[in-house]
């Protein structure tokens, strides 16, 4: 019997909002499973993710759940029969699945917003900024472990890189352009780095300075994923144990209104990189 595929955060959000699907149609399991012709175990295997599921069953589901919204069942039609396996899967034996389910959801979304208060967005980082962040991850790794983590997030850039990016935009606070990380000579590449990035038409960096005093959020490093439609988005919040992935209506539209809140209180395009080039000069 060939490996079952790992159940990675995109095949679990799959499987969660087929079952929500049936749940909003009054369904028990029991009764879709009858109506749909098959068993009642193969049906929540699908539901849990156990069983990968065709785009004819999720269209064949839709109509048994009576379900309106077409634009969302073709975006879940979209999320099935994937043939090739992401780059991210090389890194599974190695890195926690967390940093390979964010990986998967970047590649994978149509927009990307991020707010960062005391991190430079991994998005952004150079490679030399990387590693000394990884240096200081708990328990402290091996050489070769930092390495996989570096290269890892060099991969997960390439989103920004390819033929027809996703747009990007980050807010972040100035106390993570004035950390230092790694010493003068690798802070000050970090910040041209993320000038030079900011020149990209798809990528957007704005910097809320020490001025704006208190915001919402403050402390809270945040991805915003958009996925196909807006009931497919994720939120993502670092978290010191890992990364955490958030999918529930009521706190997507929460992290949504705190980055537009965050978003109106940074500076100008231009003034933030001019803050940005005098910390530079100042190192």
């Amino acid at each position: 019997m060939p490996a079952r595929p790992p159940l990675t955060a995109r095949r679990l959000r799959l499987a969660v909002e087929l079952r929500k699907m049936r749940e909003r149609a009054g369904m028990t399991v029991t009764e879709a499973a009858r109506t749909l012709g098959t068993s009642q175990g193969q049906l929540s295997n699908v539901e849990s993710g156990r069983f990968g599921v065709s785009a004819e069953r999720i269209r064949s589901l839709a109509r048994i759940y009576s379900c309106p919204d077409q634009d969302f069942v073709e975006a879940l039609v979209g999320m099935t029969g994937e043939k090739s396996t992401g780059w991210w899967e090389s890194y599974r034996e190695v890195l926690p699945s967390g940093l390979l389910d964010l990986a998967e959801l970047e590649h994978h979304a149509v927009r990307m917003r991020t707010a960062y208060t005391s991190n430079m967005p991994g998005l952004l980082q150079t490679a030399d900024h990387a590693r000394e962040i990884f240096r200081h991850v708990i328990p402290a790794p091996t050489p070769p472990e930092v390495e996989h983590r570096v290269s890892h997030r060099l991969k997960r850039q390439g989103v920004l890189y390819k033929a027809h990016p996703a747009p990007y935009s980050t807010v972040v606070h100035e106390a993570a352009l004035r950390m230092g990380v790694g010493g003068r000579g690798v802070a000050r590449a970090q910040l041209q780095h993320l000038l030079d990035m900011s020149e990209r038409d798809h990528v957007t960096v704005r910097v809320l300075p020490f001025g704006v005093g208190a915001f919402p959020g403050s402390g809270q490093s945040i991805n915003y994923l958009y996925g196909p439609v807006p009931q497919l988005d994720t939120a993502q919040l670092d978290q010191f144990h890992g990364p955490v992935l958030l999918d529930a209506d009521a706190l997507l539209q929460k992290y949504r209104h705190l980055l537009d809140i965050v978003e109106e209180t940074a500076l100008t395009l231009e003034k933030s990189r001019d803050l940005i080039h005098a910390i530079a000069q100042s190192l």
